[in-house]
């Protein structure tokens, strides 16, 4: 079998999102006896200083770190010179180390690394799959990097879009993504529809009185409205602060937004503005041994995402809530990818942005209403385990990479042994 070799900037022991779908991927793959090879960063996504190993065996896969800068995600300017030093040690290391029919699986993060892993494979005579977690430059265009709307990313996406016809695969998260990538130009026969994942057997639902976080936190008589990770540019949240405005003299509501992003600090400074404090909590990222317990703590989950970004990513959150046993708030356009899997499996409330008071009808009703809460609940759940489970997903990976790794076996024999 070809050696599979990922590309992200971010892998274990990191815990960002992308680095823990990458990192159960990869181990998978390993453990099934692929060669498995990964070119990332030494940088860790909430601590930009951080200087891992240069070279490092985890797990049975062979990780190799290039140097970046460390400006981290505070600013834009900084995290644009991260990627840009991430993109040319990736690009100098893939070059110098894929060979003949190796497989290259080219994350989004940094952004169109597909771009440059298609140079590689195409000088190597090596294989391109593209695991698409967002459409960039049109994401950063929607959500207002001045750059990426003229001329630059127009020409940003000419190129990407080579790298998307001459991939051997492109794997998508969500069908409207697919449906934009056909646009693009991609073959219909190269495109993969493989959702993300949770680790589903780990975070399970627990009760609120053997939730210690809950406890801690002193949460035992409130209806607990949360929401879980990056609240970025991606995100909208004046549908919650219409909400609690709404809400703020009932006491047993409470909004617990638990991570960080480009709108968390937003946010906080917008619920003090209006004198929300009471409605509201604000806690930092959780370390990864107690995310079923902080998945847990919620009666209801958040997920948001603005309607023009439609087809363009999908909000992984959803699979944290539905993992737990939590009704899903989707406020997202009505027509949206999540909003269409809430309607479905009668998992949750779709809110359009913009409808606050329907949020807060809609929360009123569930907090005095627990039987109907936990019977979404449970049929979120249900549709997890019988459609977006981490072995599912794993699965469908593992048979289109090996199909992947047999057509590069067979494209090197002579012509006379076929």
């Amino acid at each position: 079998m070809k050696r599979l070799i990922f590309l992200n900037r971010f892998f274990a022991p990191d815990h960002s999102p992308t680095s823990q779908l990458l990192s159960d991927l990869a181990f998978h793959m390993s453990d099934a006896g692929t060669d498995v090879h990964v070119i990332t960063s030494r940088q860790l996504y909430d601590a930009p200083e951080a200087a891992l190993p240069r070279e490092e065996l985890v797990s049975g896969v062979k990780v190799h770190r290039v140097a970046t800068t460390t400006f981290g995600r505070t600013a834009l300017s900084g995290r644009a010179i991260d990627y840009a030093s991430y993109y040319a040690s990736m690009w100098h290391c893939a070059r110098s180390y894929v060979r003949r029919g190796d497989i290259l699986i080219a994350k989004t993060d940094p952004p169109v690394a597909s771009i440059f892993a298609l140079q590689v494979v195409a000088k190597r005579n090596a294989r391109l799959v593209n695991w698409l977690q967002d459409i960039y430059p049109e994401l950063a265009a929607a959500t207002g990097v001045p750059l990426m709307k003229g001329s630059v990313g127009q020409r940003i996406a000419r190129l990407r879009n080579l790298s998307l016809t001459r991939a051997a695969a492109n794997v998508v998260v969500g069908q409207r993504m697919a449906e934009h990538v056909k646009s693009l130009g991609a073959a219909p026969n190269r495109i993969h529809v493989i959702p993300n994942w949770i680790d589903d057997e780990q975070i399970r639902p627990v009760q609120h009185d053997e939730n210690p976080l809950r406890i801690e936190w002193g949460l035992q008589e409130r209806f607990v409205v949360g929401y879980a990770g990056n609240l970025g540019r991606a995100h909208e949240f004046d549908t919650v602060l219409a909400a609690s405005e709404l809400l703020q003299n009932d006491p047993r509501i409470l909004f617990l937004f638990v991570g960080g992003g480009h709108q968390f600090e937003r946010l906080a400074r917008a619920v003090k503005d209006r004198r929300l404090g009471g409605n509201f909590r604000f806690v930092p990222y959780q370390p990864q041994s107690l995310l079923k317990f902080s998945l847990n703590v919620a009666d209801v989950h958040l997920v948001s995402l603005k309607p023009e970004l439609e087809g363009l990513l999908v909000p992984s959150k959803f699979y944290g809530a539905a993992a737990v046993g939590r009704p899903v708030i989707s406020i997202t356009a009505a027509d949206g990818e999540i909003a269409q899997l809430v309607r479905k499996h009668n998992c949750g409330i779709v809110v359009e942005p913009g409808n606050g008071q329907r949020l807060a009808e809609e929360l009123m009703l569930l907090s005095k209403n627990p039987t109907r809460a936990a019977e979404m609940g449970g049929r979120a759940r249900a549709m997890l385990e019988a459609s977006f489970s981490r072995r599912q997903a794993l699965a469908h990976w593992r048979h289109l990479l090996t199909a992947l790794q047999g057509e590069a076996l067979e494209a090197e024999l002579p012509a006379t042994a076929l």
